[in-house]
């Protein structure tokens, strides 16, 4: 009985968990053929999502998430508008509230995890509509049109609709291509969005302002056509004086851009092939050995996924406040004030928060250079860039540890499917805890270096800058997703080809 007291009220959810519409899963191994499938289908399926424009909305639309959009994934005005932002803001929260035990489950034990994840879906769905009904507030307008024609309250109503639509179609993609695809969809949706707006950013010919013919102070915005156009508009001198300094730091993908761009991309794919290499020898095939990798980015690039997500909706809710009459916190400018119709705060608490947006948004100011539009002083650069790293660095920390936690990623459950695939450690007895132990001298040690190693790559990735403003977060995750994605590929072919490396993975 006392046990039973112990349980957390969320298993009062269990008959609904239980009911709640789900993507079945396969009850066999799924060929590699068919995962393949399923998951071109979603990313096809994603990208017709992201170019249908939401009906009935008005044309000045502001994006909340204009700062994140790379890692939000989606849209601005699409039926993706809202992306992978509710799924991941419902992981935050669940993991937060568990990780402080607010939420008293032990994700060691599978019921407390099958509670854990059915009632993350029933929080996705409350996300989704959190996150859809203020937009439709002074964001996500109706057009005059759609509202003569139904009225303001059904006009937003179904703005609000076809928001949850989309999500919810994202959603249910994502659970598909965990289930019967290859890899996460999360992940797929933001290397898929980020992959396009770094396309666009080298090879779009159009200008910034499309409204408006391409001239100097209206250039192409990808960085080859604009280049191009900057450097045959000037003479041998002019470009000395001022061409080579619009090609390289002021255009909207700069030189500087790129080459940030490509050191992030070096840096990570050394970073993820650095790892630790335990040996491991079977018990029954005597002579067969094989090792067991930990990568130095143990927890992968989730940590600043969260991280980004969490950022994200700070800077939505504070713009909600700035712009409403809440007491105490609505429209107070020193929690974060946004002029009308921007969706980046220019000073309060939250600016300290806001991405770094390159070289020309922190660095140069800092060092005295004026900036067209800036009005902090040098040292409050200073103070931002230090804040938002050391709160990316300690936050992708935390979300690392809470993530090897939640996903079997912790030295027991390693150390149980190590010993489930009659796997042992040359020269130690094949006892679980022994076993154990071992992986307790690394995993722990590794999942803080790498979720502050990806934190702080990420920071710095946004004060360089990068092609797309893609911002340095989404080139890093674009890299680091990619490399999982073939390791995923080619994992799945192997087993496809080889059964027996299916026991090993739990895959039988």
């Amino acid at each position: 009985m006392a046990e039973e007291r112990e349980k957390s009220k969320l298993f009062a959810l269990k008959p609904i968990i239980e009911r709640w519409p789900a993507v079945a899963r396969p009850e066999g191994y799924v060929p590699f053929k068919t995962k393949l499938f399923w998951t071109i289908l979603c990313l096809i399926i994603y990208y017709v999502l992201t170019q249908i424009t939401i009906y009935g909305l008005s044309p000045g639309v502001i994006d909340l998430f204009a700062g994140f959009r790379a890692v939000m994934a989606g849209a601005s005005g699409s039926l993706a508008h809202l992306g992978i932002g509710p799924i991941v803001t419902a992981s935050i929260i669940l993991q937060l509230f568990v990780g402080a035990k607010i939420i008293n489950l032990d994700l060691t034990k599978s019921e407390d995890k099958m509670i854990y994840q059915g009632f993350q879906k029933i929080l996705i769905i409350i996300m989704i509509l959190v996150e859809a009904i203020p937009q439709v507030f002074g964001y996500l307008k109706p057009s005059d049109a759609f509202i003569d024609a139904v009225g303001l309250g059904m006009a937003r109503t179904l703005i609000v609709l076809q928001l949850f639509m989309g999500a919810l179609i994202i959603y249910l993609m994502d659970e598909l291509i965990s289930k019967w695809g290859i890899g996460s969809g999360v992940s797929l949706f933001i290397a898929a969005g980020v992959s396009e707006a770094i396309v666009t950013g080298l090879f779009n010919w159009l200008p910034a302002n499309p409204n408006m013919p391409v001239s100097m102070q209206n250039p192409p915005a990808g960085l080859i056509p604009g280049s191009y156009y900057i450097a045959s508009q000037y003479t041998v001198g002019g470009l000395v004086e001022r061409g080579y300094g619009d090609i390289l730091i002021f255009h909207a993908n700069s030189i500087i851009a790129l080459i940030g761009t490509l050191i992030i991309f070096f840096f990570v794919a050394y970073a993820e092939s650095s790892r630790i290499e335990l040996p491991l020898a079977h018990g029954l095939a005597r002579g067969a050995r094989g090792r067991y990798p930990i990568r130095l980015i143990y927890a992968s690039n989730i940590p600043v996924i969260l991280m980004s997500a969490l950022l994200a909706n700070i800077n939505m809710f504070a713009l909600l406040l700035y712009h409403s009459d809440v007491p105490l916190l609505g429209g107070k400018w020193w929690l974060g004030a946004y002029p009308e119709g921007h969706s980046r705060p220019t000073m309060g608490a939250v600016w300290y928060l806001s991405p770094l947006n390159g070289i020309t948004g922190w660095l140069l100011p800092m060092l005295g250079f004026r900036v067209a539009g800036d009005t902090h002083a040098p040292w409050q650069h200073a103070l931002h860039f230090i804040i938002y790293l050391s709160i990316y660095i300690f936050g992708s920390i935390l979300f690392a540890k809470f993530w090897i936690e939640t996903t079997d990623m912790g030295p027991a459950a390693i150390a149980r499917q190590i010993q489930q695939s009659d796997m042992h450690i040359p020269g130690f007895r094949r006892d679980p805890k022994i076993l154990r132990k071992i992986l307790e001298r690394y995993i722990p040690a590794v999942t803080i270096i790498g979720g502050a190693a990806v934190g702080a790559l990420a920071a710095f990735a946004d004060a360089i800058g990068t092609v797309g403003r893609t911002s340095g977060t989404g080139v890093l995750l674009l890299v680091g997703i990619l490399i999982r994605l073939y390791e995923d590929l080619a994992r799945e072919q192997a087993m496809d080809m080889h059964p027996l490396l299916r026991q090993f993975f739990g895959r039988g």
